[in-house]
């Protein structure tokens, strides 16, 4: 019997592309090999300065790329990944939000009991992950950055061991993560079942070409798409999770999940609604307007019923994931994708990009704070009240400085004018009430005046009197070896410097990085 012999075509690989990948990737694993293999601990500014050059050199590279870029995708390894002004424009997101993390965790990372190294690669992986879900063209793909990115965020936050609120947290985080995993695989398998593909362009193109009754099987598999990804971005009735693994998360691990974690949830989910599915828009359509109707909601009135600054800011995050759906979901009448690009359809999605980009900075600012707060509360944030309103009474007084820097930071997540906030807000509203989405418009900016409410406690408990109750807790703790500006830990000054300086430039002047977030957009379209 004749032997039938196949030969195997590796697919071409653009390295380029791939380059801001390699260099996260291979930082985290050179990172634990020396560490493994040096004679004694490195010092802890070894893991910050790898960290913080990897995040920044990631972030280079993709902006050497946006730059040369010609407005065209360019794909390698066979479609699966695709580099495109949206990917790009994530990775850089990516590597700024690195580098704060990094900066913020330098000097916390002690009073965790966090081993430096492992924080350091477990950050650089969850980070790689992140861009690949940015870039991904293929559901197998973007499943396997999702995963990359939920389980370094499993073991980071359970890396803090001897808190049992961390270990908590990571438990729930990693339990109902593995559920939500399980329903975004289910989902690949009803969308390849009905499209015969896994590649998003492929199954645009299947679905642009095929004229069929109401395929049941391809809406199952969006709808357990959409369960997936939900989880990921917390968006209600997905959403349990985040404020127990917010809370007991260390302040700088918080901050990364509510801001880069977060964008590359829903820089997936923009790439499996805009590529994949966008000719079932008229059934996904209420269903996101559902989910974001809900989000909104549910975030806003929990924020202003806690007690605990750091739960207060976990469900703003939900609230402000509500927002992102506002825009994702603003999807005015079109027969196509191009139709619907020219009708004002890249305005909404890219209000979304932007309303991302600015709450991550935001956030990151805001989790540093309180990250600073709790050393100088002597504080491990073990103790249920580590971060309770009546301990930011008077910080104002104390820390003149940090304390306008957190005002800044709140007053633009409240959307208040004159900040990035307020013209994130504005557009993602703009773009509902284009697409005739009045009602969602309406309770989006009903929903902002409530949150407002909570933002403004933080405010006023810090420049209100200070309670002598609590001033033995407030002393400024010192810390071992780590440089510092007027008591404060300078690598926590600059991410601090960083958040407010991109807050307010970005209010002032929005129009450029507006651009950039429409012509990101734009570069999806097939």
């Amino acid at each position: 019997m004749a032997q039938v012999e196949i030969a195997f075509e590796a697919p071409a690989v653009d390295w380029w592309v791939l380059t801001p990948q390699i260099i996260l990737v291979g930082a985290a694993l050179g990172l634990l090999l020396v560490a493994s293999l040096a004679p004694r601990a490195l010092p802890d500014w070894v893991s910050t300065i790898v960290t913080i050059a990897t995040g920044a050199a990631a972030a280079i590279v993709a902006a050497v790329q946006w730059a040369a870029w010609d407005l065209a995708p360019r794909p390698t390894l066979n479609g699966a990944f695709v580099s495109d002004g949206f990917s790009l424009l994530l990775t850089v997101l990516v590597g700024a939000g690195v580098v704060m993390t990094a900066l913020v965790a330098h000097s916390a990372l002690d009073r965790y009991d966090m081993a430096p190294p492992e924080f350091a690669a477990l950050l650089l992986a969850s980070a790689a992950g992140a861009v690949v879900m940015a870039g991904a063209n293929d559901l197998i793909v973007l499943f396997l950055g999702l995963e990359s990115l939920s389980i370094a965020l499993y073991v980071l936050i359970a890396l803090a061991g001897r808190r049992a609120s961390a270990r908590e947290s990571a438990m729930k985080y990693f339990v109902l993560g593995a559920f939500s995993s399980a329903f975004f695989l289910y989902g690949i398998a009803l969308v390849y079942g009905s499209t015969g593909s896994t590649n998003l362009s492929g199954i645009g193109g299947f679905l642009f070409g095929s004229i069929r009754e109401t395929d049941y099987l391809l809406l199952a598999g969006i709808a357990l798409l959409l369960v997936g990804l939900g989880f990921k971005v917390a968006a209600v009735p997905f959403h349990f999770w985040a404020p127990d693994v917010y809370e007991g998360a260390p302040s700088p691990v918080t901050g990364y999940l509510a801001s880069i974690a977060k964008a590359a949830g829903f820089a997936a989910l923009a790439r499996v609604l805009y590529v994949a599915v966008f000719e079932q828009s008229t059934a996904w359509t209420p269903i996101l307007v559902a989910l974001a109707f809900a989000t909104l909601a549910v975030g806003a009135v929990m924020a202003i019923c806690q007690n605990d600054v750091k739960r207060m800011l976990a469900y703003s995050s939900i609230s402000h994931a509500g927002f992102v759906l506002v825009g994702l979901s603003a999807v005015p009448a079109a027969s196509g994708l191009v139709q619907w690009a020219e009708e004002g359809g890249g305005d909404a999605v890219s209000s979304s990009v932007f309303y991302l980009i600015t709450y991550s900075f935001m956030a990151l600012g805001s989790f540093a704070v309180l990250s600073v707060v709790g050393a100088e509360l002597r504080s491990s944030e073990a103790d249920a009240s580590a971060h309770a309103y009546s301990r930011y009474g008077g910080l104002a007084r104390r820390r003149p400085v940090l304390a306008l820097a957190f005002t800044v930071l709140l007053l633009a997540q409240a959307g208040v004018p004159f900040t990035a906030g307020f013209v994130a807000k504005f557009e993602v509203i703009l773009a509902s009430i284009d697409a005739e989405g009045y009602v969602l418009a309406a309770v989006a900016m009903v929903t902002a005046v409530v949150s407002a409410f909570a933002y403004l406690r933080v405010v006023l408990a810090m420049y209100a009197p200070e309670e002598s109750a609590d001033g033995d807790d407030r002393a400024p703790a010192a810390r071992r070896g780590r440089p510092r500006w007027g008591g404060l830990p300078l690598t926590s000054v600059f991410a601090i410097s960083l958040a407010v300086a991109v807050t307010v430039v970005v209010g002032v002047f929005p129009q450029t990085l507006l651009e950039w977030s429409q012509q990101a957009v734009l570069s999806i379209i097939p």
